[in-house]
């Protein structure tokens, strides 16, 4: 009898875990001078829905798409907002840091799963930000996993 390998989202620690990161980050971001302009109207329940979204990319429930509109909206809510280089690294640095800050696992199987998606999230993010920019509005929700063939890594075996 095999074990069942967690979600990204279950190993993160279910909706509360993200609730708790997107809140410590969006904190830091009303205090950044690169972030603040770019999040200055942001309504009182945005860290939630980045959490939903986050939480259904990871293997939670389908909450973000259910309620918010699924990834086309999060498509639809990038699009020209001219993201710039600068301001995507600063986004990854921030919420890595939030993540320690709310407790998120750090073992290095997770944080290379989360880091892989941030980069590949923000990167789409500010792309699909630029002017003249026209993304697929009907992409399906991403899910986002382990990404690693070989399995965990096991101080053990060398590996």
């Amino acid at each position: 009898m095999g074990a069942t390998v967690p979600t990204l989202y279950e190993w993160a620690g279910g909706g509360q875990a993200l609730n708790r990161l997107t809140g410590v980050f969006y904190d830091k971001v009303r205090g950044d001078p690169r972030l603040e302009p770019v999040f200055r109207g942001m309504s009182g329940d945005h860290p939630m829905h980045v959490a939903a979204f986050i939480g259904e990319v990871f293997g939670g429930p389908k909450l973000y798409s259910e309620t918010f509109g699924g990834h086309s909206a999060m498509i639809r809510h990038h699009l020209n907002r001219h993201l710039t280089e600068p301001q995507r690294r600063r986004w990854v640095a921030l919420i890595v840091d939030a993540a320690d800050e709310a407790g998120l696992p750090d073992d290095p199987e997770f944080r290379s799963a989360f880091v892989a998606y941030l980069e590949w999230g923000t990167r789409l993010a500010r792309l699909n930000s630029q002017a003249g920019a026209q993304p697929e509005l009907n992409e399906p929700m991403p899910h986002w996993g382990w990404g690693v063939p070989g399995g965990p890594y096991s101080p053990s075996s060398g590996a």
